[in-house]
Protein backbone atom coordinates (compact mmCIF):
# COMPACT_ATOMS: atom_id res chain seq x y z
CA UNK A 1 0.00 0.00 0.00
CA UNK A 2 1.19 3.28 -0.94
CA UNK A 3 2.28 5.94 1.71
CA UNK A 4 0.49 8.92 -0.21
CA UNK A 5 -3.10 8.59 -0.66
CA UNK A 6 -5.01 11.09 -1.60
CA UNK A 7 -8.84 10.40 -1.40
CA UNK A 8 -11.44 7.38 -0.38
CA UNK A 9 -14.94 6.75 -0.40
CA UNK A 10 -16.41 5.41 2.66
CA UNK A 11 -20.34 4.20 2.86
CA UNK A 12 -22.58 2.30 4.99
CA UNK A 13 -24.89 0.14 4.00
CA UNK A 14 -28.28 -1.51 6.54
CA UNK A 15 -28.01 -5.10 4.74
CA UNK A 16 -31.14 -6.38 6.24
CA UNK A 17 -29.10 -9.75 6.63
CA UNK A 18 -30.35 -11.23 9.92
CA UNK A 19 -32.06 -14.56 9.69
CA UNK A 20 -36.10 -13.86 9.93
CA UNK A 21 -35.17 -12.32 6.95
CA UNK A 22 -34.74 -16.38 5.50
CA UNK A 23 -37.57 -17.47 7.66
CA UNK A 24 -40.84 -18.45 7.56
CA UNK A 25 -42.82 -15.88 9.19
CA UNK A 26 -42.52 -15.86 13.09
CA UNK A 27 -39.60 -17.79 12.85
CA UNK A 28 -36.47 -15.93 14.48
CA UNK A 29 -33.44 -18.80 13.73
CA UNK A 30 -29.72 -18.25 15.17
CA UNK A 31 -26.78 -16.60 13.38
CA UNK A 32 -26.38 -19.98 11.74
CA UNK A 33 -28.98 -18.91 9.29
CA UNK A 34 -27.04 -16.71 8.19
CA UNK A 35 -23.52 -19.09 8.13
CA UNK A 36 -25.56 -21.28 6.08
CA UNK A 37 -26.32 -18.51 3.16
CA UNK A 38 -22.88 -17.49 2.83
CA UNK A 39 -21.56 -20.58 2.57
CA UNK A 40 -23.60 -21.54 -0.47
CA UNK A 41 -22.67 -18.54 -1.98
CA UNK A 42 -26.00 -18.22 -3.96
CA UNK A 43 -28.41 -16.54 -2.33
CA UNK A 44 -30.12 -13.87 -4.82
CA UNK A 45 -30.68 -11.06 -1.63
CA UNK A 46 -27.47 -11.64 -0.85
CA UNK A 47 -26.02 -11.39 -4.35
CA UNK A 48 -27.98 -8.43 -5.20
CA UNK A 49 -26.20 -6.76 -2.04
CA UNK A 50 -22.94 -7.86 -3.27
CA UNK A 51 -23.56 -6.01 -6.40
CA UNK A 52 -24.67 -2.81 -5.17
CA UNK A 53 -21.54 -2.93 -3.17
CA UNK A 54 -19.45 -3.63 -6.35
CA UNK A 55 -20.75 -0.86 -8.13
CA UNK A 56 -20.57 1.73 -5.64
CA UNK A 57 -16.62 0.47 -4.32
CA UNK A 58 -16.18 2.15 -1.52
CA UNK A 59 -12.86 1.53 0.47
CA UNK A 60 -14.59 1.86 3.86
CA UNK A 61 -18.35 0.37 4.18
CA UNK A 62 -20.39 -0.11 7.63
CA UNK A 63 -22.66 -2.84 7.02
CA UNK A 64 -25.51 -2.71 9.44
CA UNK A 65 -28.00 -5.62 10.41
CA UNK A 66 -24.92 -8.38 9.30
CA UNK A 67 -25.42 -11.28 12.13
CA UNK A 68 -22.13 -10.97 14.13
CA UNK A 69 -20.86 -14.49 14.27
CA UNK A 70 -17.92 -15.57 16.47
CA UNK A 71 -16.53 -18.02 13.46
CA UNK A 72 -15.46 -14.81 11.00
CA UNK A 73 -14.61 -18.23 8.76
CA UNK A 74 -18.69 -18.73 8.54
CA UNK A 75 -19.14 -14.86 8.92
CA UNK A 76 -18.02 -12.07 7.35
CA UNK A 77 -15.53 -13.97 5.76
CA UNK A 78 -17.61 -16.29 3.52
CA UNK A 79 -19.39 -13.25 2.74
CA UNK A 80 -16.31 -11.26 1.36
CA UNK A 81 -15.04 -14.83 -0.19
CA UNK A 82 -18.19 -16.49 -1.40
CA UNK A 83 -20.03 -13.06 -2.65
CA UNK A 84 -17.54 -10.03 -2.64
CA UNK A 85 -14.81 -12.17 -4.44
CA UNK A 86 -17.47 -13.19 -7.17
CA UNK A 87 -18.55 -11.02 -10.24
CA UNK A 88 -22.53 -10.17 -9.18
CA UNK A 89 -25.22 -8.83 -11.72
CA UNK A 90 -21.92 -7.81 -14.20
CA UNK A 91 -20.35 -6.53 -11.56
CA UNK A 92 -16.74 -6.49 -11.20
CA UNK A 93 -15.49 -8.39 -7.40
CA UNK A 94 -14.13 -6.80 -4.86
CA UNK A 95 -12.24 -7.24 -1.92
CA UNK A 96 -11.38 -6.23 1.66
CA UNK A 97 -8.40 -7.78 3.40
CA UNK A 98 -8.92 -6.14 6.63
CA UNK A 99 -12.75 -5.72 8.72
CA UNK A 100 -13.61 -5.03 12.47
CA UNK A 101 -16.37 -7.73 13.50
CA UNK A 102 -17.56 -7.64 17.04
CA UNK A 103 -20.11 -8.59 19.75
CA UNK A 104 -23.31 -6.60 20.27
CA UNK A 105 -26.21 -5.71 22.52
CA UNK A 106 -28.79 -7.29 20.26
CA UNK A 107 -30.32 -10.37 21.78
CA UNK A 108 -28.17 -10.45 24.97
CA UNK A 109 -30.20 -12.10 26.95
CA UNK A 110 -31.14 -9.76 30.41
CA UNK A 111 -32.87 -11.48 33.04
CA UNK A 112 -35.13 -8.56 33.83
CA UNK A 113 -38.86 -7.94 32.44
CA UNK A 114 -36.88 -4.87 30.08
CA UNK A 115 -40.78 -4.19 28.36
CA UNK A 116 -43.15 -4.59 31.37
CA UNK A 117 -44.93 -7.24 30.38
CA UNK A 118 -45.03 -9.21 33.24
CA UNK A 119 -42.45 -11.60 32.23
CA UNK A 120 -38.86 -12.15 32.05
CA UNK A 121 -38.20 -13.61 28.69
CA UNK A 122 -34.69 -12.96 28.51
CA UNK A 123 -35.17 -12.58 24.40
CA UNK A 124 -37.10 -9.98 22.08
CA UNK A 125 -37.62 -6.94 23.94
CA UNK A 126 -35.99 -7.85 27.30
CA UNK A 127 -32.52 -8.52 25.97
CA UNK A 128 -30.21 -5.96 26.76
CA UNK A 129 -30.82 -4.85 22.45
CA UNK A 130 -33.86 -5.87 21.13
CA UNK A 131 -33.08 -9.20 19.78
CA UNK A 132 -33.83 -13.17 19.68
CA UNK A 133 -30.49 -14.57 19.93
CA UNK A 134 -26.82 -12.88 20.41
CA UNK A 135 -25.44 -11.12 17.53
CA UNK A 136 -28.74 -10.65 15.76
CA UNK A 137 -29.03 -7.21 14.12
CA UNK A 138 -24.85 -7.24 14.51
CA UNK A 139 -22.50 -4.53 12.09
CA UNK A 140 -18.96 -5.18 10.64
CA UNK A 141 -16.62 -2.71 8.98
CA UNK A 142 -14.81 -3.59 6.01
CA UNK A 143 -11.79 -1.90 4.75
CA UNK A 144 -8.96 -1.72 1.83
CA UNK A 145 -6.67 0.09 4.26
CA UNK A 146 -5.26 -1.28 7.66
CA UNK A 147 -7.24 -1.20 10.85
CA UNK A 148 -5.19 0.05 14.04
CA UNK A 149 -7.08 -3.16 16.02
CA UNK A 150 -4.87 -2.17 19.37
CA UNK A 151 -6.50 1.56 19.29
CA UNK A 152 -10.06 0.66 18.54
CA UNK A 153 -12.62 1.81 21.71
CA UNK A 154 -15.76 0.12 21.64
CA UNK A 155 -18.88 1.35 24.27
CA UNK A 156 -20.76 -1.65 24.00
CA UNK A 157 -20.74 -2.18 27.76
CA UNK A 158 -21.15 2.03 28.91
CA UNK A 159 -24.17 2.49 31.09
CA UNK A 160 -27.36 4.57 30.49
CA UNK A 161 -27.31 5.96 33.86
CA UNK A 162 -23.77 7.51 33.72
CA UNK A 163 -24.85 9.40 31.04
CA UNK A 164 -25.36 13.25 32.27
CA UNK A 165 -28.87 13.90 31.73
CA UNK A 166 -29.89 10.80 30.37
CA UNK A 167 -33.62 11.17 29.40
CA UNK A 168 -35.30 9.38 31.79
CA UNK A 169 -38.34 7.13 30.95
CA UNK A 170 -41.54 6.56 33.16
CA UNK A 171 -44.95 4.50 32.89
CA UNK A 172 -48.33 5.89 33.55
CA UNK A 173 -48.07 6.37 36.90
CA UNK A 174 -45.00 8.52 36.74
CA UNK A 175 -42.94 5.95 38.23
CA UNK A 176 -39.46 4.86 36.35
CA UNK A 177 -40.03 2.27 33.68
CA UNK A 178 -37.05 0.27 34.52
CA UNK A 179 -36.66 -1.39 37.66
CA UNK A 180 -33.79 -0.03 39.87
CA UNK A 181 -31.51 -3.20 39.49
CA UNK A 182 -32.29 -3.23 35.69
CA UNK A 183 -31.35 0.10 35.63
CA UNK A 184 -27.93 -0.04 37.23
CA UNK A 185 -27.07 -2.60 34.43
CA UNK A 186 -28.32 -1.44 31.74
CA UNK A 187 -26.15 -0.17 28.46
CA UNK A 188 -27.00 2.55 26.22
CA UNK A 189 -26.12 0.90 23.03
CA UNK A 190 -28.84 -1.24 21.72
CA UNK A 191 -25.93 -2.75 19.26
CA UNK A 192 -22.54 -1.11 20.41
CA UNK A 193 -21.07 2.18 19.47
CA UNK A 194 -17.46 2.06 17.78
CA UNK A 195 -14.56 4.50 17.42
CA UNK A 196 -12.16 2.16 14.50
CA UNK A 197 -9.00 4.42 13.39
CA UNK A 198 -7.92 2.79 9.42
CA UNK A 199 -4.51 4.03 8.75
CA UNK A 200 -5.15 5.28 5.17
CA UNK A 201 -1.66 5.67 3.90
CA UNK A 202 -0.07 7.82 6.63
CA UNK A 203 -3.34 8.94 7.96
CA UNK A 204 -5.42 8.19 10.73
CA UNK A 205 -9.11 8.01 9.92
CA UNK A 206 -11.58 7.32 12.87
CA UNK A 207 -14.72 5.18 11.88
CA UNK A 208 -17.40 6.05 14.31
CA UNK A 209 -19.97 3.74 13.93
CA UNK A 210 -23.21 2.59 15.45
CA UNK A 211 -27.24 1.71 14.78
CA UNK A 212 -29.11 2.72 17.11
CA UNK A 213 -32.32 1.40 18.07
CA UNK A 214 -35.45 2.07 16.00
CA UNK A 215 -37.23 4.66 17.78
CA UNK A 216 -40.78 3.12 17.46
CA UNK A 217 -42.34 -0.48 18.51
CA UNK A 218 -42.87 0.25 22.22
CA UNK A 219 -45.80 2.63 24.03
CA UNK A 220 -46.93 5.61 25.19
CA UNK A 221 -43.55 5.49 27.67
CA UNK A 222 -42.07 6.21 24.38
CA UNK A 223 -38.70 3.68 25.69
CA UNK A 224 -37.18 3.13 22.54
CA UNK A 225 -37.68 6.56 20.70
CA UNK A 226 -36.13 8.22 24.21
CA UNK A 227 -33.04 5.60 23.55
CA UNK A 228 -32.78 6.40 20.31
CA UNK A 229 -32.01 9.71 21.07
CA UNK A 230 -29.47 9.37 24.06
CA UNK A 231 -27.81 6.84 21.68
CA UNK A 232 -27.23 9.57 18.97
CA UNK A 233 -26.51 11.80 21.90
CA UNK A 234 -23.83 9.67 22.64
CA UNK A 235 -21.60 11.05 19.67
CA UNK A 236 -22.85 14.37 20.63
CA UNK A 237 -20.97 14.68 23.33
CA UNK A 238 -17.91 12.10 22.16
CA UNK A 239 -17.41 15.04 19.32
CA UNK A 240 -17.12 17.84 22.13
CA UNK A 241 -14.47 17.53 24.47
CA UNK A 242 -15.78 19.60 26.84
CA UNK A 243 -18.81 17.32 26.98
CA UNK A 244 -17.20 13.46 26.68
CA UNK A 245 -15.32 13.73 30.49
CA UNK A 246 -17.83 11.10 31.90
CA UNK A 247 -17.47 8.20 29.00
CA UNK A 248 -15.83 5.33 29.29
CA UNK A 249 -15.39 2.59 26.85
CA UNK A 250 -14.99 -1.23 27.43
CA UNK A 251 -11.67 -0.93 28.29
CA UNK A 252 -12.09 1.93 30.71
CA UNK A 253 -10.52 4.48 29.03
CA UNK A 254 -11.60 7.65 29.44
CA UNK A 255 -12.91 10.48 27.20
CA UNK A 256 -13.93 11.41 23.76
CA UNK A 257 -12.56 11.80 20.61
CA UNK A 258 -9.53 14.44 20.37
CA UNK A 259 -9.87 18.01 18.63
CA UNK A 260 -9.34 18.28 15.36
CA UNK A 261 -9.27 14.14 14.42
CA UNK A 262 -10.08 13.07 10.78
CA UNK A 263 -13.43 10.85 11.28
CA UNK A 264 -16.20 9.67 9.20
CA UNK A 265 -19.54 9.05 11.38
CA UNK A 266 -21.64 6.99 10.07
CA UNK A 267 -24.52 4.08 10.13
CA UNK A 268 -28.48 3.32 10.13
CA UNK A 269 -29.29 5.60 13.05
CA UNK A 270 -32.77 5.35 12.81
CA UNK A 271 -33.30 9.33 13.20
CA UNK A 272 -34.03 11.67 10.56
CA UNK A 273 -32.91 15.57 10.73
CA UNK A 274 -35.84 16.49 8.20
CA UNK A 275 -38.53 15.93 10.67
CA UNK A 276 -40.12 12.61 9.52
CA UNK A 277 -40.89 9.67 11.60
CA UNK A 278 -41.56 9.15 15.07
CA UNK A 279 -37.79 10.07 16.30
CA UNK A 280 -37.12 12.31 18.78
CA UNK A 281 -35.08 14.36 16.34
CA UNK A 282 -32.96 16.63 18.73
CA UNK A 283 -30.04 15.00 18.93
CA UNK A 284 -29.99 14.17 15.08
CA UNK A 285 -30.28 17.66 14.45
CA UNK A 286 -27.90 18.50 16.52
CA UNK A 287 -25.09 16.26 15.22
CA UNK A 288 -25.66 16.98 11.36
CA UNK A 289 -25.03 20.03 12.68
CA UNK A 290 -22.26 20.04 14.96
CA UNK A 291 -19.59 21.98 14.38
CA UNK A 292 -17.31 19.98 13.59
CA UNK A 293 -19.24 17.94 11.47
CA UNK A 294 -18.63 19.01 7.40
CA UNK A 295 -22.11 20.63 6.56
CA UNK A 296 -21.13 21.08 2.94
CA UNK A 297 -22.72 17.91 1.14
CA UNK A 298 -25.60 15.94 1.57
CA UNK A 299 -25.98 12.38 0.01
CA UNK A 300 -29.15 12.30 -2.57
CA UNK A 301 -30.53 10.14 -5.49
CA UNK A 302 -33.19 10.52 -8.26
CA UNK A 303 -34.50 7.29 -7.42
CA UNK A 304 -34.98 8.58 -3.68
CA UNK A 305 -37.35 11.88 -5.40
CA UNK A 306 -39.02 9.21 -7.53
CA UNK A 307 -39.97 7.34 -4.68
CA UNK A 308 -41.90 10.01 -2.99
CA UNK A 309 -42.99 12.35 -5.21
CA UNK A 310 -43.73 15.63 -3.93
CA UNK A 311 -42.25 15.07 -0.48
CA UNK A 312 -39.91 17.69 1.06
CA UNK A 313 -36.14 16.22 1.19
CA UNK A 314 -37.49 13.37 -0.85
CA UNK A 315 -33.73 12.95 -2.92
CA UNK A 316 -32.18 13.07 0.60
CA UNK A 317 -34.34 9.51 1.92
CA UNK A 318 -32.21 6.42 2.42
CA UNK A 319 -34.50 4.12 3.00
CA UNK A 320 -37.52 2.79 1.25
CA UNK A 321 -40.29 3.50 3.99
CA UNK A 322 -39.63 7.71 2.98
CA UNK A 323 -36.76 8.96 5.12
CA UNK A 324 -33.35 9.43 5.51
CA UNK A 325 -32.38 7.22 8.18
CA UNK A 326 -28.90 6.49 7.27
CA UNK A 327 -25.93 8.91 7.38
CA UNK A 328 -22.11 9.13 6.57
CA UNK A 329 -21.09 12.20 7.97
CA UNK A 330 -17.70 13.61 7.17
CA UNK A 331 -15.44 15.87 9.78
CA UNK A 332 -14.32 19.27 8.86
CA UNK A 333 -10.69 18.55 9.71
CA UNK A 334 -8.81 16.75 6.97
CA UNK A 335 -11.59 16.39 4.16
CA UNK A 336 -12.73 17.94 1.43
CA UNK A 337 -16.04 16.61 0.24
CA UNK A 338 -15.60 15.65 -3.31
CA UNK A 339 -18.97 13.71 -4.70
CA UNK A 340 -21.35 11.17 -2.64
CA UNK A 341 -24.84 9.81 -3.43
CA UNK A 342 -27.70 7.27 -2.44
CA UNK A 343 -27.27 4.26 -4.46
CA UNK A 344 -31.35 4.14 -5.48
CA UNK A 345 -31.67 3.79 -9.26
CA UNK A 346 -34.48 5.58 -11.02
CA UNK A 347 -37.13 2.79 -12.00
CA UNK A 348 -36.04 3.09 -16.14
CA UNK A 349 -32.50 2.19 -15.08
CA UNK A 350 -31.00 -1.47 -15.72
CA UNK A 351 -29.70 -1.27 -12.27
CA UNK A 352 -33.23 -0.76 -10.44
CA UNK A 353 -34.16 -4.61 -9.97
CA UNK A 354 -31.18 -4.21 -7.66
CA UNK A 355 -33.32 -2.40 -4.96
CA UNK A 356 -36.52 -2.70 -6.96
CA UNK A 357 -38.72 -5.32 -5.46
CA UNK A 358 -39.53 -6.38 -1.92
CA UNK A 359 -36.51 -8.33 -0.97
CA UNK A 360 -34.50 -7.86 -3.61
CA UNK A 361 -31.49 -6.93 -1.60
CA UNK A 362 -32.86 -4.27 1.66
CA UNK A 363 -35.41 -1.64 2.97
CA UNK A 364 -32.53 0.40 2.99
CA UNK A 365 -29.95 2.14 0.75
CA UNK A 366 -25.99 2.28 0.24
CA UNK A 367 -24.83 5.83 1.17
CA UNK A 368 -21.35 7.11 0.37
CA UNK A 369 -19.18 10.01 -0.15
CA UNK A 370 -16.10 10.33 -1.66
CA UNK A 371 -13.58 12.52 0.48
CA UNK A 372 -10.11 14.13 -0.93
CA UNK A 373 -7.75 14.05 1.93
CA UNK A 374 -6.58 17.71 2.82
CA UNK A 375 -3.23 19.22 4.60
CA UNK A 376 -5.35 20.36 8.04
Amino acid sequence: MADQVNEIKVATFNVSMESTNYLPQGETGNNQVLASILAKGDNPQVQNIAAIIQRVRPDVLLLNEFDYIANAEQGIEAFIKNYLNQPQAGSEPITYPYFYYSTVNTGQPSPFDLDNSGVATGVGADAWGFGFYPGQYGMVILSKYPIDYDSVRTFQHFKWRDMPGFMPTYKEDGSPWYSEAAWQQMPLSSKSHWDVPIKVGNTKVHILASHPTPPVFDGPENRNGIRNHDEIRFWLDYLTPGNAGYIYDDNNNKGGLVADSRFVLLGDLNASADGDGDAINSAIKALVSHQRINQSFTPASAGAAQNSPGQAHAKYHTAGWRMRADYVLPSNAGFVVEDGGVFWPEKTSPLYPLVGSRGASSDHRLVWVKLKLSAD
